[in-house]
């Protein structure tokens, strides 16, 4: 059976170290014979959440549904299907971009917090995919899990679409070109982890 990777890219333009970075992992999995599709957060229409909290008052273990209507029912159903979900963001302003964020505090159905409860409990969904996050930073690639919220950001993204963390690709000093190329050692570990996905 065809393994199934769905990438997620919050970058606000293609052809960025994000999107080279996302290609190059994708390329290896296909490689290995995985059907693997992107989507492009800049091209989807995504409304901000508005906290209503619908759907998060249904019980049970299935994500609960928006009531908001747009591009990321289809979306969410495509990562649903999928073996593995690739992550990826240029950090801004010390985390994931806005865009991110905002597809990000969409998946918050993947939580029960009926009326009168204090706090959220999650819906205890065990993870059934594989999840690579990839981030990049004008700062070294050390400093994205340190000093930024990008790493968690992406971690509790994956959680939320029940995908199991199993690698992560910090991109550092991303910002010294305007046309910045991959290093062949970021080209080489996001090929490892893209074999590792499929």
């Amino acid at each position: 059976m065809m393994t199934k990777v769905v990438a997620v890219v919050g970058s606000y333009r293609k052809g960025g170290t994000i999107d080279a970075a996302v290609e190059e992992l994708l390329a290896a999995a296909r490689e290995k014979g995985a059907e693997t599709v992107t989507f492009y957060l800049g091209e989807k229409h995504i409304e901000f959440c508005t906290n209503c909290r619908e759907c998060m008052q249904t019980p049970g273990e299935a994500r609960g549904k928006c009531k908001l209507h747009d591009d990321l029912e289809p979306m969410l159903r495509a990562i649903d299907e999928a073996d593995a979900v690739v992550l990826g963001s240029p950090v801004n302003c010390y985390n994931v971009t806005a865009i991110f964020r905002r597809f990000m505090e969409r998946l918050v159905g993947s939580a029960y917090w009926p009326w009168g409860q204090d706090a959220p409990k999650g819906r205890n969904r065990k993870p059934n995919k594989k999840a690579v996050l990839v981030a990049s930073s004008g700062a070294p690639g050390i400093l994205i899990p340190l000093a930024t919220g990008a790493a968690r950001a992406l971690r509790i993204t994956a959680e939320m679409l029940g995908a199991k963390t199993v690698g992560r690709l910090w991109i550092g000093l991303a910002a010294h070109k305007p046309h910045q190329q991959l290093s062949p050692r970021i080209r080489e570990k996001a090929r490892r982890l893209g074999r590792k996905l499929a």
